[in-house]
Order: C-alpha cells, then structure tokens, then sequence
C-alpha cells in the first residue's frame, strides 16, 4: 500500500506543528521547574543531567532544544512564505512584516531579560533576540537555490571560527575558554558586560545556520518529492551533521560547545534536530498516528507567544501561586519532605499551565507574533 503525504498536498505540516510543541512542552517544564525540582533527588544522575546545558566542551539533550527552535522558526518561515507567494504577496512587500516581526522579538528578548534581572538591562542573550537576527538573514536568501543557501549557512561557520581564532585581544585570546574568548570580547563592546555562564551574544551568526537548514527542510517537506526521498534525504542530513559535528570535536580541530555555538556544536545539534524531524514526520505525517497530536499542536501553533507567557507571568507568578496550594500546603498539612513536595509544585504548575495556553487556544485570546 503506498503511503502519501496529505499533509504536504493540503499545504500544512502537522509534524512540524508537533515537533515545536514538544519543544514549548519542555521549556515550560524548564521554566516551571520541574528539572530543578528532579535534580534535588539525584544530582548526579546522568539522564537527569540531559535535562542541563552541558557546563562547557560536551553535548547532552537539552542543548539541542534551542537549535531545534531556531530551525522550526525557519521551517515555518518558508512555509509561510510560500503560501504567501501563491496569494500572490510579493518579497518586498513580506520582508516588512519579516522586518517588524524581528523588531517585535528583539523587544520582547530585551524585555525578558529585564525581567528576569528585576529592572532595565540590555542584554542580548535570549533566544528571541538571536532568532530575530536569524530569521532576517534566513528570509534575504530565501529564495536562493538550496546549494547557495547550504554554502551560505557553511560560510556564517566559517566566519565564526576566523572570528575566535584570529581576532587577538588582551584577556579575549583563548578561542574555546568560557569569558576569555572572542565571543566574550564582542559582549563587552555590544553590552558592556559578560555573561557569567559563558553565553555570547555573537552566537546569532553560527546559529542562523539552524534557521537557514530549517528553511531548507521547510522547502523539502512542501516539494513533490516522494515520501521516501524526503525521508532519505532528511536521514542523510542528519547523520552528515552529525559526523562533521562530532569529527571535529573528536579530532580536536573544533571542541562541541554549545555555550559559544561552536562550528562543531551546530553541525552536531543540526544532525540531531534533522533526524528527530525525519521520525515525527514519519511518524505522524506519513504513518498519520495524530490520536494525542492534538497536545502538542495546541502551543506548537503558536510558539513565540506561549514562550513569553512562560517566561512572564508563569515563571514570575503562577510558580509561586500555585506551589502555594500544592506543594507548600501538603508540606505543612502532613509534612511531607520538602524534595517531594517541591516536585509536585513544579508538576502543577507544568499542567496548570499546559491547560492555560489550551484554553486561551480555544478562546482565541494568542497575540500572534
């Protein structure tokens, strides 16, 4: 029996739907703290660990969520396009809807940020700043051809490591050690400061690749290729990635760093995010198994306004509301231990808020980013 993609035909991806809701799923995981929660029981577990940034040189689970962003931004970024293309919308006249929606991002990064600090920053370390960068250089080459769009995403790395490793400044001449590396240089001149866990702004120009891959998939996914091709196609890529990746960093030519989005770190992350896309698109595209889709694709539809609700009101207010009727009143009615009525705090939150993001779904209440 030949399997065909209806999807594809009906102009809309529901894998991709699935694979960001997975991933706002998990931030908001993050940002309820539900991983902090799971590491007070074991800090030395290593799949727990795969819930943390890796601390420098080394690769684990939950650095490979923001390259996944950043390409499911881009796949969405093409398909979007090329539906606009059919009603006939021009690219000028899109690129200033592309222009004011990295405006918007740009803020609402910077706003974060001021957030979390308590008052007025500028820093430029967040994922929507970076993702407002990426997609305009995505969008200017959008309609180049594949090969000229890989070769491009190919040089940005290129240029990423002739910026650590022949700009030589005093104290900023150690191209892969946390804050003595040009990354941390270019900080100081855009923000006046470093970041004291090691990220840097300038990791907008390597990781541009994930959004310009993510275009490419995007066009991959809504072409007439065969099922099959496709998949093929996204498997090679992938393990491509991953064995330039990892060659680089087991050579010791380039170290996997995900902190200052090494050349070989993207390569790496880029192979995983393609493979784990091929199997969702397999499995739900292809093999239609969408019973529970529906989860997902509610925050998946609309990614950049559910991260902002996450990293606002529930981070910043519902934790705490929350906590206090869950875990702090089990703790105080039968004294349960503080580890375990921790977790149950953070796992209300985690569905409180689930359920909050399907109700304003259902309500038609997302502002659309």
């Amino acid at each position: 029996m030949k399997i065909t993609d209806n999807s594809a035909v009906e102009g809309r991806l529901m894998s991709l739907d699935v694979m960001r809701g997975m991933i706002m799923i998990l931030l908001c995981a993050e940002s309820c703290l539900v991983f902090e929660s799971l590491k007070k029981f074991d800090t030395d577990s290593f799949i727990i660990n795969q819930l943390f940034h890796h601390p420098w040189h080394g690769l684990r689970f939950w650095d490979l969520v923001q390259p996944a962003f950043m390409f499911m931004a881009g796949a969405a970024l093409y398909i979007s396009y090329s539906r606009k293309l059919e009603k006939g919308i021009t690219w000028s006249s899109n690129f200033k809807h592309i222009l004011i929606r990295s405006l918007k991002l740009f803020l609402f990064g910077i706003g974060l940020h001021c957030v979390y600090a308590g008052k007025p920053v500028f820093e430029l370390w967040n994922v929507l700043t970076q993702l407002a960068f990426t997609s305009i250089a995505a969008y200017l080459i959008i309609n180049k051809s594949p090969v000229f769009q890989l070769l491009f995403s190919i040089a940005l790395l290129i240029l990423t490591e002739i910026l650590y490793r022949c700009i030589h400044v005093s104290g900023f001449d150690s191209p892969f050690t946390a804050y003595h590396n040009f990354g941390a240089y270019a900080d100081t001149l855009l923000m006046g400061k470093i970041n004291k866990d090691g990220w840097v702004a300038i990791n907008a120009i390597p990781t541009a690749a994930h959004t310009i891959w993510g275009v490419l998939a995007g066009r991959l996914l809504i072409s007439k290729q065969s099922t099959a091709q496709k998949i093929k196609i996204l498997v090679f890529a992938g393990f491509a990635g991953l064995l330039i990746g990892f060659g680089l960093d087991i050579t010791g030519i380039t170290p996997i760093i995900k902190r200052i989005s090494t050349s070989s770190f993207v390569f790496a992350s880029g192979g995983w995010v393609l493979l784990m896309l091929a199997v969702i698109y397999w499995l739900v595209d292809i093999r239609q198994n969408i019973k529970y889709a529906w989860i997902f694709t509610v925050v998946g539809m609309n990614a950049i306004f559910i991260y902002v609700f996450f990293e606002t009101v529930g981070h910043e207010w519902l934790n705490g509301v929350v906590g206090i009727f869950t875990g702090d009143l089990l703790h105080l009615l039968f004294n349960l231990p503080v580890n375990f009525t921790g977790l149950l705090s953070a796992l209300a939150v985690w569905f409180a808020e689930c359920a909050l993001c399907y109700w304003l779904y259902k309500n038609k209440i997302f502002f659309k980013l």
